[in-house]
C-alpha cells in the first residue's frame, strides 16, 4: 500500500507540472518576457547610437589633425563611415559637433597632461615648458579651427574661455612662489605676461611664422620665462 501511495503523489506531482498555466501565470511570464525584450532593444540602440556619435566626433578631429580646418559635413560624414543625414541626427548643427569635438578634445589633453611637483623653479620650468610644447604641438590644426568657429558660436566661445581661464590658473599656481615676491601690480602684470608668452598663438608664430624648429621654440619659451619671473639660467 505505501507503494501504491507513493505511485500516486509522483503521478500528482508530475501531471500538476505538466498542467497548463493559469491565464495570470502566462500573462506575467509574457509581460516580463517583452519588458526585458524591450529593454534589451533600447540598450542595444542606445550603445548603436553612441558608438555612432562618437565616430562622427573622431571623425571630425581626426580631418583638423590631417589639416582640413574647415570639414564640410559630407566629408565627416564619409570620414566616419556613416551616411549625412546620421550627422545631423546625432548633432543639431556643425556648431554643436565643434563643441563636442572641444569636449572630447579636452579630454585627450587630460590624460597626457600629468600635474606638476613642487619644488627648485628648474624642474618646475621645464616640466611645463615640455607640457606646454606637447599640448600645442598636438593640437595645432584643431586650435585654429576652433579660433575660426569661435566668433560664431557661443557655445565654442564659452568652452574657450573656460580652457584659457584654465591655463592661466596653471601659471599662477605653478609659478606661485616667485610670483608672492612682486608688488600686486607688478605680479598681475607679470602674470598676464607669462600666460601670454607660454599660450598656444606665441608657440605657433615661433614655430609657423619664425620657423624655429620644436627645441629652440621651447628655448625661447623657457628664456622668457626665466627672465619675466626675474631668474637667471641656473
Amino acid at each position: 500500500m505505501r507503494a501504491i501511495a507513493t505511485d500516486i503523489e509522483s503521478l500528482s506531482a508530475s501531471e500538476a507540472a505538466r498542467a497548463p498555466a493559469t491565464p495570470a501565470a502566462t500573462t506575467a511570464a509574457t509581460t516580463a518576457a517583452t519588458t526585458a525584450g524591450t529593454t534589451a532593444t533600447a540598450d542595444g540602440r542606445s550603445a548603436r547610437s553612441q558608438r555612432t556619435r562618437d565616430a562622427v566626433v573622431d571623425a571630425l578631429l581626426s580631418l583638423l589633425e590631417s589639416g582640413n580646418i574647415r570639414p564640410t559635413a559630407r566629408e565627416i560624414a564619409d570620414e566616419a563611415g556613416t551616411s549625412l543625414r546620421s550627422v545631423y541626427v546625432h548633432f543639431d548643427d556643425l556648431e554643436d559637433l565643434f563643441c563636442a569635438a572641444s569636449q572630447r578634445q579636452g579630454e585627450r589633453i587630460r590624460s597626457i597632461v600629468a600635474a606638476i611637483a613642487e619644488g627648485p623653479f628648474e624642474p618646475r620650468l621645464a616640466a611645463f615648458v615640455a607640457q606646454r610644447q606637447a599640448v600645442w604641438e598636438t593640437t595645432r590644426f584643431i586650435r585654429t579651427a576652433a579660433a575660426l568657429q569661435e566668433p560664431f558660436s557661443p557655445a565654442l566661445a564659452t568652452i574657450m574661455a573656460a580652457t584659457r581661464a584654465a591655463a592661466l590658473a596653471e601659471v599662477a599656481k605653478l609659478f606661485a612662489p616667485e610670483l608672492a615676491g612682486l608688488g600686486v601690480e607688478d605680479r598681475a602684470a607679470t602674470l598676464s605676461a607669462c600666460d601670454a608668452l607660454s599660450s598656444g598663438p606665441v608657440w605657433d608664430h615661433w614655430r609657423f611664422h619664425q620657423r624655429h624648429s620644436i627645441a629652440m621654440s621651447a628655448q625661447i619659451l623657457s628664456t622668457g620665462l626665466r627672465s619675466l619671473l626675474g631668474r637667471t639660467f641656473a
